[in-house]
Order: C-alpha cells, then structure tokens, then sequence
C-alpha cells in the first residue's frame, strides 16, 4: 500500500535546477558511456552508477511534481 506523506518545502524559482550537478552528471555519463562501450565496471563503480541513476531519476520526478504543483491552484 502506498504511503503518502505531505512536506511543505520552499522551491527554488528555476525548477529546471532541480537536477544533478554538472560534475556528477558527467560522471554518471562517462560509467555509463564505458558500460555502453562493452567494458566491465568494477563493483565500487557499478553501485555508484546505479547509486547516480537513483539520484538523477529521483530528481526528475520531485522536479516534474514540482513543475505540475506550482501549476495547480491551491486546494
């Protein structure tokens, strides 16, 4: 069953900042460019890249209910 818990947060103006820095993007692209290129990723680096992954995803989707929250009026 899902859980749903309210938080009140302060939202910065430019929701499209709510993403991975550059630096750890580019991180996260050059694991995932390697695994693409058929090389094999150490175990440290395969946990960080799924650990990057679950960042990156988690941010999209706090950003796209951000985005659909502040176009919504207030109940």
């Amino acid at each position: 069953m899902a859980r749903h818990v309210v938080v009140e947060l302060e939202l910065p103006e430019d929701l499209e900042g709510i993403r991975l820095p550059p630096g750890v993007n580019e991180r996260l692209q050059f694991l995932l460019d390697r695994q693409d290129m058929g090389q094999t990723l150490t175990a440290q680096e395969s946990k960080e890249a799924d650990g990057l992954v679950n960042l990156a995803e988690f941010l999209s989707l706090l950003r796209l209910r951000a985005l659909r929250a502040s176009r919504e009026p207030p109940e």
